[in-house]
């Protein structure tokens, strides 16, 4: 139990540090550091990524930077799959699973690295959905509206396959598809991951796959972490943040990918 909890307080810190898409480490750690399959790990995951990120969300409406329309709408698409992709994860080889997810996480550290190397591509000078600058607000268009719905999809069928809140699917989308500044970007991701996670653990719930023993210490651990994260962030700078995660999730990939290729 102990044990599960500096896991959760790992990836609390991860998730403070690093935004939304820090919770795709949560389930490699469990795998990795609790002996944990797969399919176990998923919905105690999403419990703990689910309630830090609704946390996050709730601070975003109370300034005002959550675009709860946008959030609805690619959170409604990611609640439909999400039990889709918890059908498949319970059908398909664990070694599998374990090779897709390393191959998500190199994506992601890939893109970290470059972010923290001030190597990302420059943003889109006519994304799909603009804001009106009297009012502020999302302009919706027919294109718009499927770029986001298509994100979410991505990002609901990812929650039930992997165990992740898909917020690294949510961001990039956001930060192509609109105008919006970062801020609100990652507050509306988080919004997302938050009901996303959630329906996949009413999956995982009604599916019985959820161990509450483990999923317990290990919210309280990430809670924690990320009260903890919180202080640091203001200390160490983006750039090295971004790296140091990069880094920890290539290492993490090529461990999982070596257990998967040595149990094979």
């Amino acid at each position: 139990m102990i044990a599960t909890a500096l896991l959760g307080l790992t990836v609390g810190l991860i998730l403070a540090l690093t935004g939304a898409g820090g919770g795709v480490l949560a389930v490699p750690l469990l795998v990795l550091g609790a002996g944990m399959s797969m399919v176990e790990a998923g919905p105690v995951a999403l419990v703990a990524v689910g309630i830090g990120a609704a946390g996050n969300a709730v601070l975003g409406l109370r300034d005002g930077i959550v675009r709860y329309r946008a959030a609805l709408l690619i959170a409604g698409s990611g609640i439909l799959l999400a039990p889709l992709g918890l059908w498949t994860a319970q059908r398909v080889g664990k070694h599998w699973l374990a090779v897709l997810f390393a191959l998500v996480l190199l994506h992601v550290a890939r893109n970290s690295w470059r972010r923290g190397a001030g190597r990302q591509s420059a943003a889109i000078r006519q994304p799909a959905c603009r804001r009106d600058p009297a009012t502020g607000r999302l302009r919706w268009t027919s294109r718009c509206a499927r770029l986001l719905s298509a994100s979410g999809g991505l990002a609901g069928l990812l929650s039930g396959l992997l165990g992740v809140g898909g917020g690294f699917v949510v961001v990039p989308a956001l930060l192509r598809a609109t105008d919006l500044p970062m801020a609100s970007v990652v507050a509306t991701s988080l919004a997302v991951v938050a009901m996303v996670s959630l329906s996949g653990v009413a999956a995982g719930i009604a599916s019985g796959a959820l161990a509450w023993q483990l999923a317990l210490p290990f919210c309280a651990g990430t809670l924690a972490g990320m009260l903890a994260g919180r202080i640091l962030g203001g200390r160490l700078s983006e750039a090295s943040i971004h790296k140091a995660f990069a880094a920890l999730a290539a290492l993490t990939a090529a461990a999982m990918l070596a257990g998967a290729l040595l149990h094979t």
